[in-house]
Order: structure tokens, then C-alpha cells, then sequence
């Protein structure tokens, strides 16, 4: 399983660092090489540190547990919204909005705010509204939505945040330990890999680095889930009997 994982990791370049002159110290056992001015990560460290990911990943959907994916930098947008909606778990992907997960109630006001301005022809005050009181509320609106469609469900703190870029997304990151939520990450060269739960040594910079990791955290929520439902239709069937 490991080989086949590693073969997977080498074609979509997840071993591929940053130059040499960006790099954390901390990074220094996951790194294999130096080789054209850039550093080589290890990638047995990858799949070893992959699989204690998906084995977390498990137990948190196991126990029915929700997770957040943050990733707001151009290439990691559409993979982590794909990822988050493949696994019916929730996504920031546009902008973290300090307090998202330490100051929720007032991000939740701004959900009802999003859901009100949906609404907005079926409130009484509609017909009193000028035409550019109304556009002005729905450009409102726009931006809401973008930054909060992944969340606008999220009643109470994620069990797990998956993060693109800790360097990029440090706010979500202090956040989420300030809260003893549970981080895991892809960790390039660059980064502080001890300020995260389960660091994964790679490239957070390449697509298809970043959607071929995604999709492994991905893979372990969905066959936890679908087992566990396997086993409760099982067990419903069995009482049938």
C-alpha cells in the first residue's frame, strides 16, 4: 500500500519544496535532499505521517464528528471546496474572517444576516425599498455568501480543521489551537510543522499535490462513514429478523 501511496505522491510532485533560502529549520528531518537550489521532502516521512492523518480522519467520522478544510490561496480554492462537498463537511475557501471559529456567534449573526438578504423579497420592508437599497443589499449578500457557504450550517466548532498553507492561513491555525481543536496539514518546507496535530510533509503549492493529498483525507472519511452505515442497516436488519 505504502509503494503504491508513494508512486502516487512522486507523479503529482508532492516532493518538491521550497528553495533552500525559504525553509524552517523544524522541517529539517522530513527533508530528503537539497537539489537545485530546492529541498527534496522525504517522502516515506509523507506516508507515514498520511496514514496517522487518515487514521485520525477515521476516528473523527466514526464518532460523527464534523471537519472544517481551510484553504483560501488560488490553487487549493476548488479542491477544497470538491473535497469538503465529496465528504458533506464544511469549507472556508475564499477568506478567513478572524474569529471563525473563537468568536462563531458573531460569524453566525452574519450567517442569519446572508439568510435574511436571501430572503429578501418575502420580508414585509421589501416594498418599501428603493431600487438602489436593494441592489446595495444584495451586492451585501454576495460577498457574504462567498465568504461563508462552506459554513453557514456550522452551529457550534468543527472536530478537526484540515488546512492548505499554514504559513498563508496562521490565523485559522492559532485559532483552532486555541480552541484544542485538532489541526491536520500539508507541510511544506517553509512552515512550522510542530504548531500542527498531524503535519504532512509536501508541497502545498501544486494542484495536483494538493488534490491527491485531499482526496487521501477525503477517502478515509467516506469509507468510515459509509462502513459505519453498512453496519447500522446490518444491525437494523438483523433486529428485523
Amino acid at each position: 500500500m505504502s509503494t503504491e501511496l508513494m508512486t502516487e505522491l512522486l507523479e503529482a510532485g508532492v516532493h518538491f519544496g521550497h528553495q533552500t533560502k525559504r525553509w524552517n529549520p523544524k522541517m529539517k528531518p522530513f527533508i530528503f535532499e537539497k537539489r537545485n537550489a530546492i529541498y527534496i521532502i522525504n517522502l516515506g516521512k509523507t506516508v507515514e505521517q498520511l496514514q496517522d492523518a487518515t487514521e485520525f480522519l477515521s476516528g473523527v467520522a466514526a464518532r460523527n464528528g464534523k471537519v472544517l478544510f481551510v484553504g483560501c490561496k488560488k490553487q487549493a480554492q476548488e479542491a477544497i471546496k470538491e473535497a469538503a462537498q465529496a465528504c458533506g463537511q464544511y469549507y472556508v475557501n475564499q477568506r478567513w474572517l478572524g474569529g471563525t471559529l473563537t468568536n462563531l456567534t458573531t460569524i453566525r449573526k452574519s450567517i442569519g444576516r446572508l439568510k435574511y438578504i436571501e430572503q429578501l423579497e418575502h420580508q414585509p420592508e421589501y416594498s418599501k425599498m428603493g431600487k438602489q437599497e436593494i441592489a446595495a443589499i444584495r451586492r451585501e449578500g454576495e460577498k457574504l455568501k462567498r465568504n461563508l457557504e462552506g459554513i453557514r450550517d456550522m452551529e457550534k466548532h468543527p472536530d478537526a480543521i484540515i488546512v492548505i498553507d499554514t504559513q498563508r492561513e496562521a490565523i485559522a491555525v492559532a485559532e483552532a489551537q486555541r480552541l484544542n481543536i485538532p489541526t491536520v496539514a500539508i507541510v511544506d518546507t517553509n512552515a512550522d510543522p510542530e504548531l500542527i496535530n498531524y503535519p504532512i510533509a509536501g508541497n502545498d503549492d501544486a494542484i495536483r499535490a494538493i488534490r491527491i493529498v485531499l482526496q487521501k483525507l477525503v477517502d478515509a472519511i467516506v469509507s468510515t462513514r459509509t462502513g459505519r452505515s453498512r453496519k447500522d442497516q446490518e444491525a437494523l436488519a438483523a433486529v428485523g429478523e
